[in-house]
């Protein structure tokens, strides 16, 4: 017998609140939730060296690192640096390849996500182009050195992909991976610090 009980489309966070994952609210998010899961989520599907794996948390961390490095940046924008991977929290990291054969579906999720997440921390829905470029070219300079260092590509075929970082240099990162636990520690840190320079000089993201 088939039952016309729809799916259930939400996920219970350790926080307690319930995320619709389908039509999430603003309201159901928490930076706890979002540091818990992205500490856990592991890039390059978990093929990395190491003892641990690469957790999106800390490239998150990289990112808001590199863009903070390159671009004059206002608190607002490194916040939404460091969140810019945030909705993986509950829809996990899949590599680019696997995303072009997935489509539009994965994105439009993601978007809905990214949007409430947004709105919960006083950001814009989405960031503008700008912005958004910055973070896209902070965050292909991070992938370059996490595929040449962890995920065992070659410069050669790093730099086909990401092309060839200019600004920065490797002994300029943490890409270190680290225990879930240490990174979820730090990515909530610098939530707090960014938070804090927003309390002190509130700017509107560009």
């Amino acid at each position: 017998m088939t039952s016309s009980k729809p799916p259930r489309a939400w996920q219970r966070m350790l926080s307690g609140r319930r995320l619709d994952l389908l039509d999430p609210s603003p309201l159901d998010v928490e930076i706890v939730d979002i540091a818990h899961g992205l500490a856990r989520v592991a890039r390059w599907n978990g093929q990395t060296s190491g003892n641990h794996a690469f957790s999106v948390a800390q490239h998150c961390l990289v990112v808001e690192d590199i863009l903070r490095r390159t671009v004059e940046s206002t608190a607002d924008e490194l916040l939404a640096a460091l969140l810019h991977d945030a909705p993986e929290y509950v829809i996990g990291d899949m590599i680019s390849p696997f995303k072009s054969v997935v489509g539009g579906g994965y994105k439009a999720v993601e978007k809905r996500l990214e949007a409430a997440i947004h709105l919960r921390f006083g950001l814009p829905a989405h960031p503008g182009k700008t912005l958004k470029d910055n973070i896209k070219k902070a965050d292909t300079i991070a992938a370059y050195f996490e595929a040449t260092l962890l995920a065992g590509f070659t410069p050669t075929e790093a730099r086909k992909f990401f092309g060839q970082p200019r600004e920065i240099v490797q002994e300029m990162l943490p890409i270190d991976p680290l225990p879930a636990v240490e990174a979820q520690t730090l990515f909530l840190a610098r939530f707090e610090a960014l938070e804090e320079l927003r309390r002190k000089a509130p700017v509107v993201s560009r």
